[in-house]
């Protein structure tokens, strides 16, 4: 299923084909843009992510932007405690987004869905009122040859790692591990899998700042390589503990059993026959070394 045939209604959004990709590279960026500032995550080119919204400048960006062109740029704040943030509080390398739709909630917030375009820088901004309004330029990305095979072993472990990842991890689905086999753009791969790693703003925002797409891949999998030797050093940790406490949970239950059947066969446990022999053992003469063996 492409993207030309999302419907807002539908519960589902499919992922990014080469065609879809190829589509969007062929896009002309308008020369200005509403700017929306995202608090604490980046948005790459051809994902989708939900982004809750609370701020009045925000909503009212969304509201208009649904109702127009339904095209905004997004850019990550420098600093997320940041409510209002201004022109020297954003990142200058954002992502042209589409709004997919538009969720309104109880609260009062707002959460749209959207899916990342293209790069882009902002230029110039424009004015701050009733939202960021910024002139924006393309920033155009180097692409590996068909024929570079370095590149091509480079994404075969990124999706090797990736659902090694799933599987090592608790807190991601197993069926992701489907939607990592079934990406087959190249580009959306690392985007897609950059997107969700475990990253902070600054670490994710330096990987879509990159403009060589073979630089982005090898950070990214350098980024997985230690994701999946932390994932693999706790489980090892947590099933050594899952192992000492099996094996104190039975030898626990063996010496239950054992009080129990010596109760039933001769009407006196195991640990009664101790203290009567140390009873008896103080009213005999014994030396130093047979004391200590009771």
């Amino acid at each position: 299923m492409s993207l030309h045939d999302f419907d807002t209604e539908a519960d589902l959004i499919p992922l990014l084909t080469p065609e879809d990709e190829e589509e969007m590279a062929n896009e002309q960026l308008p020369n200005s843009l509403a700017i929306l500032p995202l608090r604490n995550t980046v948005l790459f080119p051809g994902v989708v992510i939900p982004i809750t919204a609370g701020r009045d400048k925000s909503i009212k960006l969304i509201n208009d932007a649904n109702a127009a062109g339904k095209v905004i740029g997004v850019v990550a704040q420098k600093d997320e405690d940041i409510e209002d943030p201004t022109r020297d509080d954003i990142h200058q390398i954002g992502t042209v987004a589409q709004i997919l739709r538009v969720l309104k909630m109880p609260d009062g917030n707002v959460t749209v869905i959207l899916q990342g375009k293209k790069r882009f820088q902002i230029s110039k901004v424009i004015s701050e009122e009733p939202y960021i309004n910024a002139l924006i330029k393309e920033v155009p990305e180097k692409r590996p040859s068909v024929t570079d095979t370095e590149f091509g072993a480079i994404i075969d472990s990124i999706k090797e790692i990736a659902i090694k990842i799933i599987k090592e991890s608790p807190n991601i689905p197993t069926e992701a591990t489907f939607a990592i086999k079934n990406i087959e753009s190249q580009s959306f791969l690392i985007n897609f899998v950059s997107s969700n790693m475990n990253l902070d703003v600054k670490e994710k925002q330096d990987l879509l700042s990159m403009n060589i797409l073979k630089e982005r891949a090898l950070s990214t999998l350098r980024y997985m390589n230690t994701e999946l030797q932390k994932l693999e050093l706790k489980n090892d940790i947590q099933s050594k503990v899952r192992v000492d406490l099996d094996q104190q949970r039975r030898e626990y239950f063996l010496h239950q059993q054992m009080k129990t059947i010596q109760e039933e066969l001769g009407g006196v446990s195991y640990d009664q026959e101790i203290d009567e022999m140390r009873a008896k053992a103080k009213g005999k003469k014994m030396g130093r070394k047979s004391r200590k063996t009771l």
